[in-house]
C-alpha cells in the first residue's frame, strides 16, 4: 500500500476550477445561482482551512477540554442550522433542534468511543481527537439532514391537514391520535435518506471515510469495517435525532388540553 499523496495548493486550485462548470450551467440555463455557487465555494475553502488549522492545534493539545469545546461549537451550529432550514417555524424551534441534535449525536458518539472502539482493548483515551471529532462530525451532518427533512414534513403536514386535525380533535380524539399520522410521516421521511444510502453503499457509492482511508494506505477490509460501524452510528443518530425533534415539535404545537395551536406556526421565506 502506498502512502497518500500530498496535495499542494496549486493542485487544490486546479480542482476548484471545476466550480466554473456549475457556474456555466447556471448562466446557460438562467438559473441565477452562479453568485451563490461562487459564494458557497469561497466559504467552503475558508471554513475548511480554518477547521484544518484548529484541528491541528487540538490534535497537538490532545486534552479533553479542547475536544469538548470543538464538539460543543459543532453541535450548536448544527442545531441552529437545522432550525433555520425549516420553512415553517414556531417559538422554541431552535431550542428543540439543539436538544435533539445534542442528545442524539453525543449519545451515539459516546457509545462508539466508549464501547465500540475500546472494545478491542486499545489504550485510546475516550476524548481522542483523531476519532471523537470526525465521528461526531459525520453523525452531526447526517442527523442535521434527517431533522431538517422530518421537521419540514411534520410542520407541512399539520398545516396542510389543519381541518382534518382540528376535526379529529373536535370529535374527541386525543392530541396524539390527531397528530400521529403526521408524526409517522415525518419520521419516516427523515430516516429515508440514510436508509437509501445503506441500501446502495459499496455498490453504487463508496463513502468518503472509506475512500479516504483507502487513499491513505489502509487495507480495504479494515476501511470496510470502519465504514460499517459508521453507517450504523449514522443510522442510529439520525433516527434518534429525527424522532426527538418531531416529538418535541408535536408537544409545542399540541397542548395537554388536546388543542392544535396552529397560530404558533409561521411561514418564513
Amino acid at each position: 500500500m502506498g502512502e497518500l499523496q500530498t496535495l499542494g495548493y496549486g493542485q487544490v486550485a486546479v480542482a476548484a476550477c471545476l466550480v466554473l462548470v456549475n457556474a456555466a450551467i447556471s448562466l446557460w440555463l438562467g438559473l441565477r445561482i452562479e453568485r451563490s455557487l461562487l459564494w458557497a465555494s469561497a466559504r467552503t475553502v475558508v471554513q475548511l482551512l480554518l477547521v484544518g488549522l484548529i484541528l491541528e492545534w487540538v490534535f497537538r493539545l490532545d486534552r479533553w477540554e479542547g475536544v469538548l469545546g470543538i464538539a460543543a461549537v459543532m453541535t450548536l451550529i448544527a442545531g441552529f442550522t437545522a432550525a433555520g432550514r425549516n420553512e415553517r417555524r414556531y417559538r422554541g424551534i431552535g431550542f428543540n433542534t439543539i436538544v435533539s441534535v445534542w442528545a442524539s449525536s453525543w449519545l451515539v458518539t459516546g457509545f462508539a468511543l466508549l464501547l465500540v472502539l475500546r472494545a478491542g482493548g486499545g489504550e485510546m483515551a475516550w476524548y481522542g481527537p483523531q476519532y471523537a471529532i470526525p465521528l461526531l462530525g459525520m453523525i452531526l451532518g447526517n442527523t442535521l439532514n434527517g431533522i431538517t427533512v422530518g421537521l419540514n414534513a411534520f410542520t407541512e403536514a399539520v398545516s396542510g391537514r389543519r381541518p382534518e386535525v382540528e376535526g379529529a380533535l373536535a370529535v374527541g380524539a386525543t392530541r396524539w391520535e390527531a397528530a400521529r399520522p403526521a408524526v409517522r410521516h415525518a419520521v419516516r421521511l427523515g430516516m429515508m435518506p440514510i436508509i437509501n444510502s445503506m441500501l446502495v453503499v459499496g455498490i453504487v457509492s463508496l463513502p468518503g471515510m472509506m475512500t479516504g482511508q483507502i487513499l491513505s494506505g489502509t487495507p480495504p477490509i479494515e476501511a470496510v469495517k470502519y465504514q460499517i460501524v459508521i453507517m450504523f452510528l449514522i443510522a442510529s443518530g439520525t433516527a434518534i435525532g429525527t424522532t426527538s425533534a418531531v416529538l418535541l415539535s408535536y408537544l409545542r404545537l399540541f397542548t395537554p388540553e388536546h388543542r392544535f395551536e396552529s397560530r404558533r406556526l409561521r411561514r418564513v421565506e
